[in-house]
């Protein structure tokens, strides 16, 4: 069993600040073990820098944090269900397959709105 993760016997948590660490500890193992995690950090951090360096207002923000926010959410799920498919099965299942692909898709269909959000907000202001 890998010590990274975290285990199924883990006592349930009892307290509000154990949820957000766990919460919290979800989030970095994501990071440090998952590739397109780590892209979407990085694409996250270059946009607000460029959000902050062409002096967005506060509802373009509101946007850009938005698309932000939901990109690192469905990716987190994304990474959930193909943790939790392949914990189910070591073997190749259509079910499997489906199960990720759908996953993998929500991803896709968001980055493609974030990126029309990011090229509303800041086409103008660079061009």
């Amino acid at each position: 069993m890998n010590s990274d993760l975290n285990d199924k016997y883990r006592p349930k948590s009892r307290t509000v600040i154990s949820t957000f660490q766990h919460a919290t500890c979800g989030i970095l193992l994501a990071i440090k073990k998952e590739r397109n995690m780590k892209i979407h950090v990085f694409f996250a951090l270059a946009v607000i820098c460029l959000g902050w360096w062409t002096s967005l207002t506060k509802i373009e923000w509101l946007f850009v944090i938005f698309a932000i926010g939901g990109m690192i959410s469905l990716e987190l799920l994304n990474t959930a269900i193909e943790r939790v498919v392949d914990l189910v099965t070591e073997e190749f299942h259509p079910l499997a397959k489906q199960a990720k692909d759908i996953a993998a898709g929500a991803v896709f269909a968001y980055a493609i709105l974030s990126v029309i959000v990011g090229l509303l907000i800041f086409w103008p202001k660079l061009f």
